[in-house]
């Protein structure tokens, strides 16, 4: 907003034109995110304890557990005001990239909040029915999907030989004369691809996946397309919900992804470094670090308040959309298949109550008895149940998230 508001007014005064750095938007973004989720986020737990909106918390048998009882959650509201209000102040409105995480963060937000509102005001532990969470989900996948695929202004740019660029239109590839002579083509592609990790060369296009059913299923490229970007969203945003189960870990571990994100945003968006690092380019995604500077604030200044012992829970408000939007940013930046390693943390996590739930309905079936892989699922409770205290649990798994992140990022030149 402020940036068209500038630009509308023409203004010519020293420093002005900073507006038209990312780097100073996104610094500012970051700085006004933290400042509300510090400052205003106070005033919001304080208004959720009046409400009692609190949490009634399980008996699990864990050490602790029962001093939680009545801590406020729907405490994603202060992620969700803290990304949205310094995205539309700093941010290009006019950007797809932009429209659609905003889409994204208001669309997850408001099925958590749902979620949330059923459980406290209507006092039923359910909440909203998983059939309506999963719709929800899919519905956001449909949107995002279709429009990457379909919307003209999308698109990247993958370097080719010189024998291919000459069977395109010359509107559809940039050249670039090195320093030493070397000459570069840009093919401008429309079709979404992505990058796959620890390969040179490493752009895979979805329609020569559908290629392998014969020339006809090409066309058909935008339902596999489609299906791949619906599960990618249910599946990490379920996992981030799941890894909210202890003081501080999905907002500590979804700092460290949004921040690794940022960077391969930043880097994908700008033709210097993808040049650089032999990366895609994807003209206008750049825009993206604006948006990743709010909501990496919002996870750290949320942090303040829900470090243990925690002050106030995000609840399905916030975790359902810090998955989602953290899926959403990865597909857009074409990472999507660096999100196992990237989000490890949420995999895992989710992949324990998977593993423990198979193996006891398996084994009840076949012994007449059921059993259990880890003592309790998710993976951190098991932790909890073996006597680790839930301090020590959260900082592991950041320092691992940490691990992860670094290792995405050296994705980049390890091929």
């Amino acid at each position: 907003m402020l940036y068209h508001l500038v630009n509308w007014l023409d203004l010519d005064f020293p420093g002005s034109g900073v507006f038209d750095y990312i780097s100073f938007r996104a610094g500012m973004a970051l700085i006004i995110s933290l400042v509300i989720s510090l400052w205003f986020g106070k005033g919001i737990v304080r208004l959720l304890h009046r409400m009692q909106v609190g949490e009634s918390v399980r008996d699990l048998g864990l050490e602790g557990q029962a001093e939680k009882q009545g801590t406020p959650t729907m405490g994603g509201l202060i992620i969700i005001a803290a990304t949205i209000i310094p995205t539309l102040l700093f941010a290009r409105l006019d950007n797809i990239y932009i429209l659609l995480m905003l889409v994204a963060t208001v669309w997850l937000g408001t099925i958590g909040f749902v979620d949330d509102y059923i459980k406290v005001f209507k006092k039923d532990k359910r909440g909203l029915a998983g059939t309506f969470k999963v719709v929800g989900q899919v519905g956001i996948g449909l949107v995002i999907g279709l429009t990457v695929y379909f919307h003209p202004s999308i698109r990247t740019k993958v370097e080719v030989p010189q024998v291919i660029a000459d069977q395109f239109d010359a509107s559809e590839v940039t050249t670039f004369t090195e320093e030493n002579g070397n000459v570069r083509y840009l093919l401008d592609r429309r079709q979404p691809n992505t990058t796959i990790p620890f390969v040179k060369g490493n752009e895979l296009n979805y329609s020569s996946v559908m290629g392998v059913f014969g020339r006809e299923a090409r066309k058909y490229t935008w339902v596999l397309y489609v299906l791949v970007v619906v599960f990618i969203i249910t599946a990490v945003s379920n996992g981030a919900n799941i890894t909210d189960g202890i003081d501080g870990l999905a907002a500590g571990t979804s700092a460290i992804i949004v921040l690794a994100l940022g960077v391969l945003t930043y880097i994908g968006g700008n033709i210097v470094f993808a040049q650089y690092l032999d990366v895609m380019y994807i003209p206008g995604v750049g825009e993206l670090v604006v948006f990743v500077g709010a909501l990496l604030g919002a996870c750290i200044g949320f942090l303040w308040y829900n470090a243990y012992p925690a002050q106030v829970f995000m609840g399905d408000t916030g975790s359902l959309m810090l998955g989602g939007v953290i899926a959403a940013l990865a597909i857009l930046v074409r990472k999507e298949l660096l999100i196992p390693v990237l989000c490890g943390v949420f995999v895992v996590e989710n992949l324990s109550v998977v593993l423990q739930v198979g193996w006891f309905k398996y084994t009840r079936k076949r012994h007449g008895e059921g059993r259990r892989i880890f003592k309790m699922a998710p993976l951190h409770h098991h932790y909890q149940k073996l006597g680790y205290h839930e301090s020590k649990i959260v900082t592991r798994f950041l320092i691992v998230g940490v691990m992860l992140a670094v290792f995405t990022l050296v994705t980049l030149k390890l091929r």
